[in-house]
């Protein structure tokens, strides 16, 4: 039986990068709670995967195809969201543009601009979109995912992935501080090495860098991002929870 607390019948939640992984993972646990979910991705066999077995729990589901970097496809998006459920309570930000790796003295401008489109233009898009919805209605819930990288360097070319997710971190600062006293709550989580069908030898580097010795499973992010948008943290906002195994007090 659900706690009270982390209740969410009757609530909408729009979750981008549903078609696996964490935002699979995510959709699942709102389901479970009660919620009614939209659910987007660029994978359209996935994210239609994964509303059926949303249905399959006795919610409510709505599968787009939809690039998180294109605004004009952000806020048809958000037309189709008013058309289809008339409100929205919950964003789950997880689908984000590719990462590219190199040299920083190397990068094309270009990828890097890409980086940032994707990773932090998009999910500010978003971020707006839900907010002027949410602020018109007092209330509201929105969750970043963003990444260890944008609280420490990775090294390893990572540097135009590292600034996108230190600008998502501080993004959803700035949202909570402009937000909160209407009644709109932004907060984030920063993993720290999900497991995702990676090469062994990546995983393996990877594992070796954390202190529980292991990448998280996707499904490890289902409590936090419920107890984030759930009344259980009513009076939290503006927050980064880490969950990256220990790896960034080692």
């Amino acid at each position: 039986m659900t706690h009270p607390l982390f209740d969410l019948t009757g609530r909408v939640a729009l979750v981008s990068g549903a078609a696996q992984g964490v935002g699979r993972a995510i959709s699942l646990a709102f389901a479970e709670a009660g919620a009614d979910l939209m659910l987007a991705d660029l994978n359209e066999p996935g994210v239609q995967q994964t509303a059926a077995d949303v249905e399959a729990l006795g919610r409510r589901a709505v599968a787009v195809k939809c690039d998180v970097s294109d605004p004009g496809q952000i806020r048809a998006m958000f037309e189709r969201l008013d058309n289809d459920f008339g409100r929205i309570d919950v964003l789950a930000n997880v689908a984000g543009g590719s990462v590219v790796l190199g040299p920083p003295e190397e990068l094309d401008l270009d990828d890097v601009t890409r980086s940032l489109q994707g990773l932090v233009v998009g999910r500010f898009c978003c971020c707006q979109e839900a907010g002027r919805r949410m602020l018109s209605a007092g209330t509201g819930s929105i969750i970043n995912i963003a990444s260890l990288a944008g609280l420490t360097a990775l090294g390893r070319g990572h540097a135009a992935y590292s600034t996108a997710m230190g600008g998502v971190v501080q993004m959803t600062r700035e949202l909570s501080t402009e937000w909160s006293s209407r009644g709109v709550r932004v907060n984030a989580i920063s993993p720290g090495g999900v497991y995702n069908n990676q090469p062994e030898e990546f995983v393996q580097r990877v594992s070796n860098l954390i202190p529980m010795g292991r990448m998280a499973n996707s499904d490890e992010y289902q409590g936090a991002i419920l107890f984030l948008c759930s009344d259980a943290s009513s009076y939290m906002t503006g927050f980064n929870l880490v969950i990256d195994g220990g790896r960034s007090c080692w």
